[in-house]
């Protein structure tokens, strides 16, 4: 090189060398005070031992669930320790995980309040919700057999009046913060970035299906067509019962899910009639049809008011924001199993935006009949119920 190159070359490296700090400690002062002033030590412990009304306040289940998800997910979350430092319990991963989550506090805060580096409790909160994720999915979220979708059909006709319901199946928009390099695929109709999460829900307000990370601009009906569970239900690999009886009645419908405007009518997915100048009957449909309905927007409601996190935006990238919501449905599901719910608490799911339908699915004359035929039995004697006309 000439002596011009050289001297820029020397000042490049000279002015690189100038802004490259040198690491100041090799752990920070405040994180080596974490044995004595942590969260864990300084809160979680005499919670543990003296308060378990406060503890299920701080962690969001009792202390014999909290108990019970340690012993699931201990073996994968043990580190070794090493010559140059102690590595984080299991035990400890998990409070400060189920703490970030029921909070809605920033890495920065929990980096503070458990005396954890920042990058490492990002790095460990991930990992946490990964193991809970791959550990208790098959237990929490199952796939349903013939005879869970029947039980779960008897809870929808006990709970909500409606037969052969199989499910409640709804959109929601998760807010997070524009991922770098997306353009416009993570904006939705709100004009906000987000991520989808596609579930269905029993009557017990529990997920029994749950898909997450589709793209902010996908309406419902995209999402559910491009999701696992409707290419179970094309193919029919999904153990759906045989069409059934209606109570008191020789005719026999399909079971199905039932789900708002936004998704397209089948065989197996019921939606509103739509309009505004609806006979009695329809009007009569649509309000059984949202009484059943109710149960998915109960069940947001419980996930959002349990988990504090949903209540801002994931300001993560989106494989970190998938992961997070896969763990909270899980624990959503695991909690609500063992320490039941409040029911305060799904009255709103005001952090979540609903989606709106722009691609509506193919029908045909078959699957409008099915709903006329349930449209008519509810204003017959045998499926009427007392109080229906006055709420419509």
């Amino acid at each position: 090189m000439d002596s011009g190159e050289a001297v820029a070359f020397v000042l490049t490296t000279y002015t690189y060398l100038r802004k490259t700090k040198k690491r100041k400690w090799w752990v920070h002062p405040v994180n080596c005070e974490r044995y004595r002033h942590g969260a864990f030590v300084t809160l979680y412990k005499p919670l543990r031992e003296k308060d378990p009304v406060t503890f299920f306040n701080l962690l969001r289940m009792s202390i014999p669930s909290f108990d019970e998800l340690l012993a699931t997910v201990r073996e994968p979350l043990m580190k070794m320790d090493t010559k140059l430092r102690t590595a984080l319990s299991p035990e400890e991963l998990l409070v400060f995980t189920l703490r970030y989550l029921a909070s809605g506090c920033s890495l920065q805060d929990i980096h503070y309040l458990f005396r954890i580096g920042r990058s490492t409790a990002g790095i460990l909160i991930r990992k946490v919700c990964k193991t809970i994720w791959n550990t208790m999915k098959e237990e929490c979220i199952p796939t349903p057999t013939e005879e869970t979708w029947a039980h779960i059909s008897h809870g929808f006709l006990e709970r909500a009046d409606f037969p052969n319901c199989i499910g409640a199946v709804d959109g929601k928009h998760i807010h997070v913060i524009k991922p770098q390099r997306s353009g416009s695929l993570y904006m939705n109709y709100k004009h906000f970035f987000s991520i989808g999460l596609m579930a269905v829900a029993d009557a017990s307000y529990r997920f029994t299906y749950v898909d997450i990370g589709s793209y902010g601009k996908d309406s419902d009906s995209m999402v559910f067509r491009n999701s696992t569970l409707w290419t179970k239900i094309q193919s029919r690999s999904l153990s759906i019962p045989k069409p059934q009886k209606l109570p008191g009645t020789d005719i026999a419908v399909p079971f199905a899910f039932v789900g708002d405007e936004a998704f397209g009518l089948s065989s197996n997915l019921l939606r509103p009639y739509s309009g505004t100048q609806l006979s009695e009957k329809k009007r009569v449909f649509n309000y059984r049809l949202s009484r059943a309905r109710r149960y998915v927007e109960c069940s947001f409601g419980i996930l959002t008011n349990k988990w504090s996190i949903f209540h801002q935006p994931l300001n993560l990238n989106v494989n970190f924001a998938v992961d997070i919501v896969k763990c909270c449905c899980v624990l959503h599901n695991f909690v609500r199993d063992r320490d039941g719910y409040n029911l305060d608490d799904s009255f709103s799911s005001a952090a979540f935006e609903d989606f709106v339908n722009s691609t509506a699915m193919n029908v045909n004359r078959r699957n409008f009949s099915y709903r006329d035929i349930l449209a008519d039995y509810f204003v017959s004697e045998s499926g009427q119920i007392p109080w229906q006309m006055g709420r419509i």
